[in-house]
C-alpha cells in the first residue's frame, strides 16, 4: 500500500462521522430552502401578493423563489473562501446558523394584508440570506465527506450528501401534509404554515451539535500544515481551472430536473390560474414519492460510480430525465394522478440520481484540495441560479390556459439536461485519481487492476469499520 501512503493525505480519516455530519447537515438545511419552495408553489402567491391577477402572483412567488438562487454565486464566493482559508468544518456550521434564523424569520413575516408592499420585500430579503447560506453547503459537506472517504470508496460515501438532501426534502414537503390535509383552508393560509418555519429552530440546535464532533480534514489539515492555503483560493480557481468550472456550470443545470418536478409542476398542478384543479395535500406526495425513492437509489448509483466512473451515470441521468419531462408535464395536463406519480418517480426518484448522486464526489474531484470549495461553490450556483430563473420563464412562455405547456416546458428542460450531459462528457474520469492528483489535469489514473484490488481493500475496512473512527 506505498501508493497509498505517498499519494493519499495521512491524518485521521472519520469516514462514517463525516459521512454522518454530511447527510444529516444537508438534511437538515435543505428543509430549510425546499419548505420555502413548497410554501412558493402552494401558499405564497395567496397571502404575499396581491390577489387580484392569479397569473401574476404565481409569476412574482416563483420569482422570490429564484431570489435565493441569485445570492447563491454571492455567497458560494465568501463560504467557498471561508471553506479553503479556515476549513470545511467552519463554513459547514456557519451555513446552518444563517439558514436556520432566516428560516425562522420567514416564518414570523407579516403577510401582504396586514403591511401590504413591505412584505413581499421582506421575504425577499430573507430568501437571499437563506440563498448565501445553502451555497456553501453542497461544496462544503461534499469536499469534507470526499476528503474523510477512503481511496476507492470516494463516490459511495459522497453519495450521502445527496441522500441526506432528498431526505429533507421529504421532510420539508412531509411537515406540509398532515397541516394541508387536515387544517382549514383559511387556517391553514392564516397560521398554519408558518409551523414549517418556526420549526426551523431544530435546524441551528441539532446541526451545531453534529457538525462540532467532526475534525477537519486530513487533506485540508496537510495543506494548512504546509503553508499552502491560498490567500484568495477564488482567483487561483479561475486561473487554473476555468475549463472545469465551466463544465460544471453546464452540468449544474440538471437542476431544472427538481425545478420541473418540485416548483412548477406544483405550481401547474394546483393554482387556481392553470386550471389543473390537484389538490394541494395530493400533489405534495408527489415529490415525497420521488424522494423517498431517490433517497433509496443514491447509494447503489455512488457506488456504481466507484466502479465505472462518474461520467455514464451523469451522461445517461442527464438525457433520461430529459426527455421524460414531456411525459411528466403531460401527466398533469390530463389530469392523470397515478401516471403523473410514476413518471415522477422514474424521471426524479430513478433516472436523475444518475447525476444527483454522482456529483458530491465528481464536481470535487475536479478541484484541488487548496481551491476545492471555491471552484465547486461558485460554479455549480452560478448554474442553479440559471435554472432557479425557470419558473418564472416557464409561465412566462406557457402561461395558465395555454395548451402547449408540456411541449414547451419539456423543451427548455431537454435542452439544459443535454448541455449537461455534454459538458459531462467532455470532462476528465476522475474515480482512479488519487486524492493529492486530484485537479491536476495531466494526472495519470491508477490502473484498473490495481485500483480493484485497492478498492477491494477499501470496502473490507469500511464493512468491518476498520477504517471508521
Amino acid at each position: 500500500m506505498a501508493s497509498l501512503t505517498e499519494h493519499e493525505p495521512d491524518g485521521e480519516h472519520q469516514t462514517k462521522k463525516a459521512t454522518a455530519s454530511g447527510w444529516i447537515g444537508s438534511a437538515l438545511e435543505y428543509y430549510d430552502f425546499f419548505i420555502y419552495a413548497t410554501a412558493a408553489a402552494l401558499i405564497f402567491p395567496q397571502i404575499f401578493f396581491p390577489k387580484g391577477d392569479p397569473k401574476t402572483a404565481i409569476v412574482a412567488s416563483l420569482a422570490t423563489y429564484g431570489v435565493g438562487y441569485v445570492a447563491r454565486p454571492i455567497g458560494a464566493f465568501f463560504l467557498g473562501h471561508w471553506g479553503d482559508t479556515h476549513g470545511r468544518k467552519n463554513v459547514l456550521v456557519l451555513c446552518m446558523f444563517l439558514m436556520g434564523f432566516s428560516t425562522i424569520a420567514v416564518g414570523l413575516l407579516p403577510t401582504y394584508d396586514q403591511v401590504g408592499l413591505w412584505a413581499p420585500a421582506m421575504l425577499v430579503v430573507l430568501r437571499l440570506i437563506q440563498g448565501f447560506a445553502v451555497a456553501g453547503e453542497i461544496s462544503g459537506a461534499s469536499s469534507m465527506i470526499m476528503e474523510h472517504a477512503p481511496f476507492g470508496r470516494r463516490g459511495f460515501f459522497s453519495s450521502f450528501t445527496l441522500q441526506g438532501v432528498q431526505a429533507g426534502q421529504i421532510l420539508a414537503a412531509a411537515v406540509f401534509l398532515p397541516l394541508a390535509h387536515y387544517m382549514e383552508p383559511e387556517a391553514f393560509n392564516r397560521w398554519g404554515w408558518r409551523i414549517p418555519f418556526l420549526l426551523s429552530f431544530v435546524v441551528i440546535v441539532a446541526g451545531y451539535i453534529i457538525r462540532r464532533e467532526v475534525h477537519e480534514t486530513p487533506a485540508f489539515t496537510e495543506v494548512e500544515a504546509k503553508a499552502t492555503v491560498v490567500k484568495a483560493p477564488m482567483v487561483q480557481a479561475v486561473t487554473e481551472s476555468w475549463r472545469d468550472m465551466l463544465r460544471v456550470v453546464c452540468m449544474a443545470l440538471m437542476n431544472v430536473i427538481p425545478v420541473v418536478t418540485s416548483i412548477f409542476g406544483a405550481a401547474y398542478a394546483v393554482q387556481p390560474g392553470y386550471g389543473i384543479g390537484f389538490s394541494k395535500d395530493v400533489y405534495l406526495w408527489i415529490p415525497v414519492a420521488g424522494n423517498i425513492l431517490a433517497v433509496i437509489v443514491i447509494p447503489f448509483v455512488g457506488n456504481l460510480s466507484d466502479k465505472i466512473g462518474r461520467r455514464p451515470p451523469i451522461i445517461v441521468g442527464a438525457l433520461a430525465s430529459g426527455l421524460l419531462s414531456f411525459a411528466y408535464l403531460y401527466a398533469i395536463s390530463i389530469k392523470n394522478v397515478p401516471l403523473a406519480v410514476c413518471m415522477s418517480l422514474l424521471m426524479w426518484g430513478i433516472v436523475y440520481q444518475g447525476y444527483n448522486a454522482v456529483f458530491p464526489s465528481f464536481f470535487p474531484e475536479l478541484f484541488p484540495t487548496r481551491t476545492r470549495v471555491s471552484a465547486m461553490a461558485i460554479s455549480q450556483n452560478l448554474g442553479t441560479l440559471v435554472t432557479a430563473m425557470l419558473p418564472a420563464v416557464f409561465t412566462a412562455v406557457a402561461p395558465p390556459g395555454a395548451d402547449n405547456i408540456p411541449l414547451v416546458v419539456g423543451s427548455i428542460t431537454l435542452a439544459a439536461t443535454a448541455l449537461a450531459a455534454l459538458a459531462a462528457f467532455s470532462a476528465r474520469e476522475t474515480y482512479r485519481v488519487h486524492m493529492h492528483d486530484l485537479g491536476n489535469p495531466n494526472a495519470l489514473p491508477v490502473k484498473k487492476a490495481e485500483y480493484d484490488r485497492m478498492r477491494k481493500h477499501s470496502v473490507a475496512n469500511s464493512q468491518s469499520f476498520k477504517s471508521f473512527t
